[in-house]
């Protein structure tokens, strides 16, 4: 892949993939430095790919698994399992977000990793059962069923917190 393709690739998927990053690491600058990494990673050493086509699932994946590495050093160097709370949101990012969708972060952070994954890609990214299956590397039905269980689980946490 050429440097032209990859920087085109950057402009078109830079938002989607921090957004993506944001929701499963927790912190704009941790996303940044995620998706920043993987076009370095990427300009260095391009994938093959016999299908250019694949290659968002391809950098989605990637990111994916560049909040997993970041999700476990935090965890080594902070010596805990706990989701990442942002310290506090900034007033901007406070007014832009209505309590409600502060609520349903909260709880989207809590899930389990898997779960999270799931509901991040299909309803922030808008992806299709397929296309989340390529980027987590599971089955189709393995998307379906993890969806059903990370979508009551989002509603029991949601749930809780109203009483």
């Amino acid at each position: 892949m050429a440097v032209p393709a990859l920087t085109s690739l950057y402009r078109e998927h830079q938002v989607e993939l921090i957004r993506l990053a944001v929701l499963l690491v927790g912190d704009v600058a941790t996303a940044e430095d995620v998706v920043q990494d993987v076009f370095l990673r990427l300009q260095a050493r391009p994938p093959r790919l016999q299908d250019e086509s694949k290659l968002p699932a391809y950098v989605r994946a990637a990111v994916l698994n560049g909040c997993r590495m970041a999700l476990r050093r935090r965890r080594r160097t902070w010596g805990h399992t706990e989701p990442h709370e942002p310290p506090v949101w900034s007033a901007e990012s406070a007014v832009m977000l209505g309590e409600d969708r502060r609520e349903v972060l909260a709880a989207l952070r809590r899930l389990p990793r898997r779960q999270r994954e799931a509901l991040v890609l299909r309803y922030y990214l808008e992806l299709d059962d397929a296309e989340v299956a390529r980027v987590m590397g599971i089955r189709p039905g393995t998307v379906r069923s993890t969806m059903v269980r990370a979508l009551a689980a989002l509603e029991r946490r949601l749930g809780e917190e109203e009483r």
